[in-house]
């Protein structure tokens, strides 16, 4: 749809649109020029999701499911008043003229952003409210720049310490300190050479806020926390007060919308990837301040009590963020991490590297990990590494849930850029094999990688894989070796479900006859089709045409044999038809029904008119489409339906040019046989038909059975490769055939009492791993570029695991999100905590080496669902050979045969006898991990 423009729409009128159409498209338009146009200092506003919707609903854009291609017709009522009053709390801020947010809204499921001129115009039409309103600002880094809109500016509790009086105050957390001062300046009327602002983190002055031009989030300021107002010449000092919870939710991303058609004033996700895993279960929330100091809750006391146990600290909440300490725990338990970041790594960070923050990262990386081996049992919030990882992943600020394993590999890559110890990148040209043996190639790829990347990552964490293309046509073979840093391995569900389908005869010899088949649930439909196939007894001659019937109409063809058979639900029809082979290359004759009585004279109420029972489907030669073809082939599909005393001369009086139409030899009669020939024909008057003599009325019609227009004697001109006619059943026809065997056709599922629930079976990660490396073809979306034909090729592709690490990381793929629906898997998978033995699958071992064996020492475990869901990790301590669960701050010992259950997501493997000392089971230096608790904790660590 071409959308006019916004200055278009408000010349032609000043008024109320008077349509649903012009609504939206008026709407369109101002919302297109305003994302176009989109500066620093606009305004968006929130629209309740709920009423958004309705609005879509009236004006056509809402679908009736998510795979519906279709838009609905337009909705008779228009929605109410905006109700804006769900998205708001009782309380508000002092001073403020904006209401105060609920806490836990999401963009998409609570509420809408929409430019201030597409708000404007919906308060116009439809009033209500409350108004809330929100600026988009700039958000740089470095030659990155995106635009923002920030829902939840922090609201901070701003402490007097001159009475100890409170208030609070509300800022953009990117807005610079300088802001702050003039902010605070402006409420206190003091003068800004008079004061001084602290972080007053649990009450205690963290550090003087002195660097104007930092922003409020690289200063960690965070949600709710109180900040002192200090007088220079007086000193006073402040009293105290309880905490607020820590919760604040996102930053917006928006962007340029990735669809022609955006009305939302950007993109529908949330601070990136892995909305629909969402979660506000946040175990931890509440802190005890003797959990706490001013330097992210580093505290050299361990409540109260010496213990000289190390690496036994727990992570705080700061709300959502259970995602992010589950990894960060496995990744400080990993050893040889351990080991480097214990020592002196400064000379390894890369300053220069312009795809890394210029050491940031890793320097709030080593800096958490040394005090989470160094506070015995006391809990550290991650504050400061959080800011740094916001700003190297902008997608992770806030405090919405997200992935563990996105946020890992993240991780993982940012450390590797800060730590690089490649300074200039060479350009190195990419070869190919030229046919050289496997090992010469793959380490010539592996040398060329290591000149670009360097690093303790690469060192311990990449491993290196095999690809092999071969081309389907020219049988072209492309082999590539490429590095890993984990494995995603699918889950190779034996969960199954059961089918239900009608098979109708395309040639008139059976009646249809529903089959229930059992089919694995991540199955596709050529599965299905195989299954049905055994079911009915399906002659080598004939193959099956599967499709959904929706509304007395074929709503969509399933042809394509790699298509999921999790795009069909369970109160879907389904029918397949029963066509002779090579059916593709006939002309598709596609019979739907329509009542007819006594108004059939009316067009209007020919327009009107439902349809009825199921549609039809067979085949006629490309050049039989005559009047006289068409009534033959329906006849003879018609077969099957006819009552028994219909069977007489009235039926096969009909002046017909021969039996029937000849489908490559094979000719349908009617009465359901078939006999070898050709169709016969005439000239002169025997080619017309008699409509007298007719037992139906037929006439060519559209995919939806409204169109209605005759049938030529001759011949009828097609486009596409399917005809559709539609015939009238008035009461003749009834009487001649039984139409019950159409009508109210079973669903694809109808569970019943004694249904039998569907198990999940466990499988072995050997399975998963078998189900990962097997070949298999490319998707339709994934073509491949062959360079011997030239052209895109769906071909095969196999991997293989080259070189594995010392550290080998086992993503289990138990998400999966497509455009139909989102799952997730809760398959118990079987995993070896010790001996895991990877001779079977490594193609490459160096000369000498011992067999890759490898030994868990840490699981990312995720609880629930997509709509809800908490991450909690269990890690070995190498020195103690015990097991612990870190469940945020909370951590508690557990034994080793505790930790396989079905909420494994992400495995940590490190092999037996690698190159690291830590790695082959020598326990850290405690002594080394003595020393930090007595040396200075500095934010900046000197390179």
């Amino acid at each position: 749809m071409t959308i006019p423009s916004a200055e278009g729409f408000l010349q032609a009128s000043s008024c109320l649109p008077c349509t649903a159409e012009e609504e939206r498209e008026l709407v369109a338009a101002l919302a297109k020029e305003a994302e176009e146009n989109v500066k620093d200092g606009d305004l968006r506003y929130l629209v309740s999701q709920s009423w958004w919707l309705e609005w879509q609903q009236y004006v056509g854009l809402v679908r009736h499911e998510e795979n519906d291609t279709e838009q609905l017709p337009q909705a008779m009522n228009r929605p109410g008043e905006i109700d804006n009053s769900k998205l708001v709390s009782a309380e508000t801020i002092v001073g403020s003229e904006e209401p105060e947010l609920q806490r836990t809204l999401r963009e998409g499921q609570d509420y809408t952003l929409v430019p201030q001129e597409v708000w404007r115009r919906l308060y116009e039409w439809y009033k209500g409210g409350p108004e809330i309103s929100r600026k988009v600002i700039l958000d740089s880094h470095g030659a990155h720049k995106s635009y923002i809109v920030d829902v939840y500016p922090l609201c901070l509790k701003l402490i007097d310490g001159r009475d100890n009086s409170e208030r609070n105050i509300r800022i953009s957390r990117k807005a610079k300190i300088h802001e702050l001062y003039s902010m605070v300046c402006s409420l206190m009327s003091v003068e800004q050479s008079e004061i001084v602002i602290w972080d007053y983190y649990q009450k205690s002055k963290s550090k003087k806020l002195s660097n104007l031009n930092e922003t409020l989030d690289e200063a960690s300021i965070t949600m709710d926390q109180e900040i002192l107002l200090e007088m220079k010449l007086d000193g006073c000092s402040t009293g105290s007060s309880t905490r607020s919870t820590n919760n604040e939710l996102a930053l917006i991303p928006l962007g340029p919308s990735t669809s022609s058609f955006s009305i939302a004033g950007g993109p529908t996700y949330s601070n990136g990837f892995s909305s629909g895993i969402g979660s506000s279960f946040s175990q931890d929330n509440s802190f005890s301040p003797l959990l706490r100091d001013s330097t992210d809750g580093y505290n050299s006391f361990s409540n109260g009590t010496k213990d000289d146990t190390h690496g036994l600290s727990g992570l705080h909440n700061l709300g959502n963020t259970c995602f992010m300490n589950s990894a960060i725990q496995s990744l400080v338990h990993t050893p040889p991490l351990v080991e480097y970041f214990l020592e002196d790594y400064s000379r390894e960070i890369n300053t220069e590297n312009p795809l890394g923050l210029q050491g940031e990262l890793a320097i709030a990386f080593g800096e958490l990990l040394r005090k989470l081996w160094s506070s015995g049992r006391t809990s550290v919030a991650p504050r400061a590494f959080k800011s740094k990882l916001s700003r190297f992943a902008p997608q992770f600020s806030g405090y919405n849930q997200h992935d563990s394993q996105e946020l890992l590999a993240f991780l993982l890559d940012g450390l590797h850029e800060d730590l690089n110890r490649v300074k200039k990148k060479p350009y190195i040209e990419a070869k190919d094999a030229d046919g050289r043996p496997d090992d010469e190639f793959a380490e010539e790829c592996w040398n060329y990688h290591k000149a670009r990347n360097d690093s303790i990552i690469v060192d311990k964490f990449q491993g290196q894989y095999k690809s092999t293309l071969v081309c389907p046509v020219c049988n072209k073979i492309s082999v590539t070796f490429d590095p890993f840093m984990y494995l995603s391995l699918p889950l190779p569900s034996k969960v199954t479900r059961m089918i239900t389908v009608t098979v109708f005869s395309g040639v008139g010899d059976a009646l249809p006859m529903p089959f229930t088949v059992t089919v694995q649930k991540n199955g596709n439909c050529r599965d299905l089709i195989k299954a049905l196939t055994d079911v009915c007894c399906l002659k080598s001659s004939e193959t099956l045409l599967l499709a959904e019937v929706y509304d007395r109409r074929i709503y969509r063809y399933l042809t394509n044999p790699v298509e999921g058979l999790y795009t069909i639900k369970d109160e879907d029809i389904l029918v397949a038809y029963r066509l002779p082979v090579g059916h593709e290359k006939l002309l598709r004759l596609e019979i739907l029904h329509r009542r007819a009585d006594r108004f059939a004279a009316d067009p209007q109420f020919n327009i009107n008119r439902k349809l009825i029972g199921c549609p039809l489907i067979t085949c006629i030669p490309n050049d039989s489409t005559g009047k006289s073809d068409i009534y033959a082939a329906v006849s003879a599909v018609l077969v099957p339906f006819l009552r028994a005393k219909a069977h007489g001369p009235d039926v096969s009086a009909v002046k017909l040019n021969g039996n029937g139409p000849s489908l490559d030899g094979i000719v349908l009669t009617d009465n359901g046989t078939t006999s070898e020939g050709r169709l016969s024909t005439s000239s002169g008057d025997d080619n017309a038909v008699d409509d007298e003599l007719l037992p139906f009325q037929l006439s060519l019609t559209d995919e939806k059975g409204i169109v209605r227009n005759p049938i030529n004697t001759d011949s009828n001109h097609v486009l596409g490769l399917v005809m559709r006619v539609s015939m009238d059943w008035s009461d003749r026809e009834r009487e001649m055939y039984n139409m019950d065997y159409m009508d109210e056709l079973p669903e694809v599922f109808k569970p019943g009492f004694f249904s039998k629930k569907t198990r999940q079976e466990a499988v072995n990660l050997f399975s998963c791993l078998d189900a990962f490396l097997k070949e298999e073809p490319l998707g339709p979306d994934d073509m491949w570029y062959c360079p011997g034909c030239k052209e895109h090729r769906q071909a095969s592709k196999k991997l293989d695991l080259w070189r594995l690490p010392e550290i080998l990381v086992v993503h289990l793929k138990r998400f999966s999100y497509s455009r139909y629906m989102k799952n997730k898997l809760d398959t118990f998978v079987n995993f070896p905590i010790h001996d895991l033995s990877m001779s079977k699958y490594v193609k490459q071992t160096p000369k000498g080496a011992q067999q890759p064996m490898y030994e868990l020492y840490a699981v990312i475990n995720h609880y629930g669902g997509l709509g809800g869901g908490h991450y909690s990790a269990y890690a070995k301590l190498v020195e103690e050979d015990n097991w612990y669960h870190f469940d945020d701050s909370h951590v508690s010992s557990v034994n080793e045969d505790e930790i396989r259950t079905s909420a494994a997501y992400v495995l940590f493997y490190r092999r037996v006898g690698g190159s690291s000392t830590v790695a082959d089971g020598v326990p850290i230096d405690i002594e080394m991990v003595d020393s930090l608790e007595t040396a200075p904790q500095s934010k900046q660590m000197s390179i």
